[in-house]
């Protein structure tokens, strides 16, 4: 049965998999309140409020939306500049909740116009060193309430203040803390029926409250339906604050369609489906937007809870609106237990978090980058972690531009050859593809990608392919042994390409794929959902081998 917006036709695994992701998001929407400065009730009001309306408006059946690492971090910052500025949280609210609904806004603006799909091509340099830099942050801010004490609200300032680090800890409050990090890497192996992270959260906290230690805890949330704060947002706003909102509604609302669109293309991967870019846009700003008018932080779509979604067999909108409503459930129901969780506990779960948003293969590869892209995504990570965001994301996309777009392009472009097998007057073949010539023909196309497959040209490489007008044509082989490195933007590119080929019944098979490109594929699940593993080569005389049997059959 189908309503206007709601799909009933899956409804047992959508109540699954909405409860299951539900049951995900509460500590985190707990934790990320807290690490926002504005305290839970505002990260499980942004929970509740992203989680239904991107759900109900957005353009990914299958997405469960809500506060994220990266847009809390830029969320803090923007609290910290507000109560700088004004004196107090208090009177910091108003352009604070403005940014929020500003940034959902803009979103809501970069859908109607169709700029979606270019939202996403972010080079990567940029959204890798933004990305490991938040890491940083939440890891490097959490460390003081990890042991019970009050944290300085700058990177800086808690560098300095270390040594009150040493002296000063609450040893209570720091086994809390060691129970939730053990319980939350080591319940996985345990059982995966229950999520590990609200594992951990009851485990510390139930062990703290029948011990009775003396450890900094959330304090009461209030119980009932949150309030509308409209009245708050337009009230008492200084007139040098305009450059402030714009600045954070611009960042967020960037920065959050850029880690919704890449949970779109997971789950676009694992259920095989394809997501609306400027229709997930339209849902994420309402649900932006809804936040800031509750009181909520701002989310993004939500890549665990969205993966637990699936696999418990989420399949449409219904699915996220559950997840949301969970959560409301529990913010009428459950609000006056809440208030005994220990902030060492869920310090305890945003540090693996932020370690997990480091992106730890992009430091791996810096040496084999290019020289530019390198220097852009640490000179990123460094403004990020210790200076300004914002300054952060202009001047990373400003260098990337500059250093980066044309030699990517150059490499790119000279690296890409394409011809059917028959006709190869124009392009020498590589020695060990002669034996494939007189037994396939034009049943079969062979591209070779030479260099990294970057930002600044994944445009020409989709036009490229699209230009194969062959009917004849089952099989694409892509030939990776001399690609080194992919990119999003790159990743996104390949991505279009196997959706499209695949809806034309051409298959596509990879060969010699790198140890960068392949962890890469497999980390968006391209590999195996859209690609099986059956259809991953190492040596070309493989992927022949293969297609004797593919093609006769």
């Amino acid at each position: 049965m189908k309503s206007k917006f709601l799909d009933f036709s899956n409804f047992k695994g959508d109540l699954t998999g909405g409860l299951v992701a539900g049951v995900v998001a509460l500590p985190l929407a707990l934790a990320f309140g807290v690490q926002s400065g504005m305290g839970a009730t505002a990260g499980l009001y942004g929970a509740i409020m992203v989680g239904v309306f991107a759900a109900l408006f957005g353009g990914t059946p299958s997405q469960a939306s809500g506060p994220t690492g990266p847009m809390t971090v830029v969320s803090a910052s923007l609290v910290l500049g507000a109560t700088q500025l004004t004196g107090s949280l208090e009177s910091a609210m108003g352009i604070i909740l403005l940014s929020f609904l500003l940034g959902g806004a803009l979103q809501i603006f970069f859908g109607l116009i169709n700029i979606a799909g270019y939202v996403k091509y972010f080079p990567y340099s940029v959204v890798s060193g933004f990305m490991s830099g938040v890491g940083l942050i939440i890891i490097i801010l959490q460390l003081f309430p990890f042991v019970g004490l009050s944290s300085a609200k700058t990177t800086f300032g808690v560098i300095k203040d270390l040594p009150r680090l040493f002296s000063d800890f609450n040893a209570h409050a720091l086994i809390l803390g060691v129970i939730t990090v053990i319980t939350y890497f080591v319940f996985p192996y345990i059982t995966k029926v229950i999520p590990s992270a609200l594992m951990a959260l009851v485990v510390a906290t139930v062990a703290n409250y029948f011990l009775g230690w003396d450890v900094p805890v959330i304090g009461e949330i209030p119980s009932g339906l949150p309030s509308l704060q409209i009245g708050t947002m337009f009230s008492k706003i200084p007139s040098d604050a305009a450059i402030l909102i714009f600045e954070y509604a611009v960042v967020l609302a960037v920065l959050g369609s850029i880690d919704s669109l890449l949970t779109s293309v997971i789950a676009d991967n694992m259920t095989k489906t394809r997501h609306n870019s400027n229709r997930e846009l339209l849902g994420q700003g309402i649900g932006n937007m809804m936040a800031a008018i509750f009181g909520g932080i701002p989310g993004a779509g939500a890549t665990k809870g969205t993966v637990v979604n699936i696999n418990a067999g989420g399949k449409t909108k219904l699915s996220g609106t559950i997840h949301g409503l969970f959560l409301l459930a529990v913010l009428l129901g459950l609000g006056t237990i809440t208030a005994y969780i220990p902030l060492s506990v869920l310090a305890g779960l945003l540090i693996p978090i932020g370690f997990n948003i480091i992106d730890t293969k992009g430091l791996k590869h810096l040496i084999r980058i290019p020289r530019a892209d390198a220097v852009v995504l640490v000179l990123v990570l460094l403004i990020t972690t210790f200076g300004s965001l914002i300054q952060a994301v202009g001047l990373g996309i400003a260098l990337a531009c500059i250093l980066f777009m044309k030699n990517a392009s150059d490499i790119g472009e000279k690296g890409i050859s394409m011809g059917t097998i028959e006709d190869l007057k124009d392009e020498k073949p590589w020695q060990d593809e002669l034996p494939l010539y007189n037994q396939f023909k034009d049943k079969v196309l062979i591209k070779h990608l030479k260099g990294p497959l970057f930002f600044g040209f994944t445009t020409y490489l989709k036009n490229q392919v699209a230009n194969m007008n062959d009917d004849n044509i089952q099989v694409l082989i892509i030939r990776m042994d001399e690609v080194p490195l992919i990119d999003q933007s790159g990743l996104y590119a390949l991505e279009d390409i196997i959706f499209d080929l695949e809806k034309r019944g051409i298959k596509v098979f990879f060969v010699n794929l790198q140890k960068q490109p392949l962890d890469i594929l497999r980390s968006i699940y391209i590999i195996p959902n859209l690609v099986k593993e059956t259809q991953v080569f190492k040596t070309i005389e493989e992927a022949f081998d293969y297609l004797k049997t593919y093609l006769k059959a």
